[in-house]
């Protein structure tokens, strides 16, 4: 049964400890996949992420003629194993002028861009579409850096859809050099790291943390360390998606603590020990330092205090989504707001963030000022709302986040979810340790859904 388009999240009324297993990285599996391909034998990805992002790219690299086997994991609902045959930098089909092999990436900005630059290895013309959304991304600079590279690319603005004529290149071509600009995304730098190894090209990355940006480290690590001539690879769990669960975490600690002062301040008879206090952790957190996210837990560490700023630019990567909508929940601190700096990114990706994430906490109530790029976030005492998700997976996921806190929140069409995590609602669900026991209703009707109802397809 399909997830209802408005469901309403319970708050958790008692202390919860569970363990939690999430699905695998997006950003890894992604370009995992491509790497894959173009390794020289077949390669094994285990671990890897099985949404929407990930079925768009699979389903590409078969419409270009791999060789892709997907089974099931046993150890997650939500991960695959993958096996990709890989060409060693060729690609089996291609388009004409007259007719272009059509590769549709949905919103998936990674398969975009990705498959825009590995394409240009292929002997023949590509065109490349997706939903409306992806049409207004950003493909500029890396469409510029393509043309600098000597590939035809053509597009009415610079954006999606756009037709890409690749042509083979062998060695005694030479070195091609483009700059590639990261100000926008930094997916179009690693888009052309993932393919100079068989484009034989030199890449020059300018623009906002050059090549110190957190996602074209990962490529660059990914590439040096991927098995190039066949073996396996395993996908580790996803830090973003872990955010939640740890963002859980310290919304029910902060309120625990607050509960715990006000008794001890209450009564001289009151013992610490008597309360009982949420342990939530996320199992096999990554540890390689690749994924930005992982470092959330580093600034949630203490359930009575927040930093007095977080930047997106070189703090937390899109887990500052969780960060922002937990932050602006009552507590006690030291300190009354945070700042939320460098956001601009969030403004490029599946819907405006920085509009939606302020539109929608001030429907629950919080204050939030908006300067340039940041957000100054508010502790208030928030209360429900209809939350509109935009169709984006994060601002469903925060929010029902928010929910275990907040009575009466309701979000819109939570399958969106699907793009990066279809069992998000069902580990809500799930009774402890595996889950967190959320009751989870119909946002018309009142029902209790069951865990059947909860999957995103």
């Amino acid at each position: 049964m399909a997830l209802p388009d408005l469901i309403e999240i319970v708050p958790l009324d008692k202390p919860v400890r569970a363990e939690i297993t999430v699905p695998g990285s997006k950003s890894i599996t992604n370009r995992a996949l491509i790497l894959a391909a173009l390794a020289d034998g077949e390669v094994t990805l285990t671990g890897a992420l099985w949404s929407e992002d990930t079925q768009v790219m699979t389903e590409a690299l078969r419409t270009l003629g791999f060789d892709v086997r997907v089974e099931n994991d046993p150890a997650e609902f939500c991960n695959r194993t993958i096996t990709v045959n890989g060409l060693g930098g060729n690609i089996p089909k291609a388009g004409t002028p007259e007719k272009p092999l059509e590769l549709f990436v949905g919103n998936a900005g990674t398969a975009a861009r990705f498959l825009a630059a590995m394409v240009c290895l292929g002997n023949g013309v590509y065109r490349l579409h997706g939903v409306p959304r992806m049409h207004e991304r950003p493909q500029a600079a890396l469409f510029k850096a393509l043309r600098e590279l000597g590939y035809r690319v053509e597009s009415a603005n610079d954006k999606l859809p756009a037709v890409i004529h690749g042509q083979v290149r062998s060695a005694e071509c030479g070195v091609r050099s483009c700059t590639v600009s990261i100000d926008e995304s930094s997916q179009f730098a690693s888009a052309l790291f993932l393919s100079a190894r068989h484009g034989n090209w030199d890449i020059k990355v300018v623009g906002d943390d050059d090549e110190e940006a957190p996602y074209v480290q990962m490529t660059q690590k990914l590439v040096e360390v991927f098995p190039w001539n066949g073996g396996s690879f395993q996908i580790e769990p996803d830090a973003s998606s872990g955010s939640y669960f740890w963002g859980a975490n310290w919304l029910a600690r902060s309120s625990e603590w607050f509960l715990r002062m006000v008794n001890l301040a209450e009564t001289s008879e009151a013992n610490p020990k008597n309360f009982k206090q949420t342990t939530i952790i996320v199992t096999e957190w990554p540890i390689t330092g690749w994924q930005i996210d992982a470092r959330f837990t580093g600034y949630f560490a203490d359930a009575s205090r927040l930093p007095s700023k977080i930047s997106r630019k070189f703090d937390l990567g899109d887990s500052i989504m969780t960060a922002i909508v937990i932050a602006s929940a009552e507590m006690i601190s030291e300190r009354r707001s945070t700042v939320f700096a460098n956001l601009g990114r969030l403004r490029l990706q599946e819907c405006e963030r920085v509009f939606a994430l302020r539109t929608e906490l001030t429907k629950c109530g919080a204050r939030i000022i908006e300067t340039g790029d940041n957000l100054r976030v508010f502790y208030k005492h928030l209360h429900g709302a209809e939350i509109e998700t935009y169709n984006d997976h994060r601002m469903a996921m925060c929010f029902a986040i928010l929910g275990l806190k907040v009575p009466g929140i309701k979000l819109k069409n939570p399958a969106c979810v699907k793009k990066t995590f279809p069992n998000f609602f069902q580990k809500l669900a799930a009774p402890p340790p595996n889950g967190l026991g959320v009751e989870i209703r119909d946002g018309r009707t009142g029902r209790k859904l069951e865990m059947d109802e909860l999957f995103a397809d």
